[in-house]
Formats: C-alpha cells, structure tokens, sequence
C-alpha cells in the first residue's frame, strides 16, 4: 500500500510538472506574439508616419513650387516647365494616399504596403470597400491585412521582378468580411499546411500564427492555397 501512495504521488508530481511547464511554455509563446505584434504595429505605424510627413513636407514646399515656375517664366524658359512639373506629380504620386475604403486605418495601412510593393517592383491589383459597422476591431482588422501584406511582399522579393505581383480584395461576401491576398512565390512545388508552418520560421511564421488567432476570436474562417508559384490566403470574419 505504500508503494502505492509513493507511486501515485509520483504521478501527480509529474502531471503537476507537465502542466506547468505546458503553461509555461504558452505563456512564453504568448509572450513572443505580443512582442512581435507590437514591433509590426511599430513598424506599420512608422511607415504611415513617413508618409504623412512627407506629404506635410510637400505642402510646405509647395510655395516654393511655385516661385520657381514663376521664375522661369520671368527669365523667359518656360520649356523647363513641364519637366519641373514632371518631376513634381512623381514625387507627389509616390506619396499620395488615393485608397479610399470606407476604414481610416486601413486606407493608412493599405496605402502604406501597396506603396512599399510598388517600389520594389511588384505589380499591385487591389480592390477594398469595407463596410461602416464591423464586428472586429481596426487593431485587429489592420493587424491581419498588414501581417498578410509583409508575407506577400517578402515572399514577392524572393522572385525575380518580371514575375512579381500581388492581389488584394476585401468586400462584403455572403454577409461576411471578406479578405483575399495572392502573390507570386518562387515554390516550385505544393506543401502541405502543417509543412508550411514549420517552413515559416521567424516573423513570417509569426505571422501566420498571430492571424488565426485574431480569425479563431471572431470564429472567422481562413484558407490557405500554396501552389507552385503562388500563395493566397483568404480570411471571412462575421459582420
């Protein structure tokens, strides 16, 4: 009978020893992707920063735009005009906020991703229309789009330029929010989910992991498509 108690306090030691270090350890994880939501929020609130700066710094500039087309004018070149010009609407267009999808903070991060996709050669298609009343939170729904967005462009950077491009819809869909981003990869095979996972390491893996759990809290739906070539994802949350 002794030997009995010993053996079943051993056991419940070491399932008290298990479940503490379960606990720990999804703290520990917990902890990881707060870490790194909160350096992605940083970085997204950086870049929308820049821009808003820059445009501020344009305007401001904007005076002196126009001294120096009156100068030419006066000094009698008005054919360096429609260079100057040129030079003006790229830098403007380089800058310019032109998404307009009904959510503030996602036209900033929207703008802000599809800005830096452009510069680095990806061909961008994008349509976005998001309703007035949503059941998830901006933070949370900018947290998903910008996650999708770092993937999709670090995955762009991986291919060669003529081959990059990256598609984005967000809309109403069977009264649900509906969210679809595809971009070119240089996989030359199809990997299973549970594989891609464990391929994705770092931020990326992060990444993935941080937008089901926002998803699982709005008991959304996500959808992962890895083809040669090609990765989308597809997230539908309730209204």
């Amino acid at each position: 009978m002794k030997e009995f108690y010993l053996f079943l306090g051993f056991i419940l030691v070491l399932a008290a020893a298990v479940l503490l270090t379960a606990i720990l350890v999804r703290r520990h994880e917990e902890k990881r992707l707060g870490e790194f939501q909160d350096n992605i929020l940083k970085k997204q609130r950086d870049e929308v920063q820049n821009i808003y700066a820059t445009m501020r710094g344009w305007r401001h500039d904007y005076h002196n735009h126009l001294q120096t087309i009156k100068a030419y004018l006066i000094m009698g070149q008005p054919e360096k005009i429609p260079d100057y010009l040129d030079h003006l609407k790229e830098d403007l267009d380089s800058i310019d906020i032109a998404i307009r999808t009904g959510n503030v903070g996602m036209d900033a991060i929207l703008s802000s991703k599809i800005s830096i996709a452009s510069k680095n050669n990806i061909t961008v298609n994008y349509k976005a229309a998001v309703p007035d009343k949503l059941s998830v939170t901006d933070v949370h729904l900018c947290a998903i789009v910008g996650n999708l967005l770092d993937n999709a462009i670090e995955a762009c950077e991986q291919v060669v330029p003529e081959k990059r491009f990256l598609r984005v819809y967000i809309g109403v869909f069977k009264q649900q929010l509906y969210i679809s981003v595809s971009n070119s990869t240089n996989a030359s095979r199809r990997r299973k989910l549970s594989e891609l996972v464990s391929y994705k390491q770092g931020e990326h893996g992060l990444g993935l992991k941080r937008i089901d759990r926002i998803v699982k809290l709005y008991d959304g739906f996500v959808n992962r498509k890895n083809e040669p070539g090609i990765f989308a994802t597809e997230v539908m949350l309730p209204l």
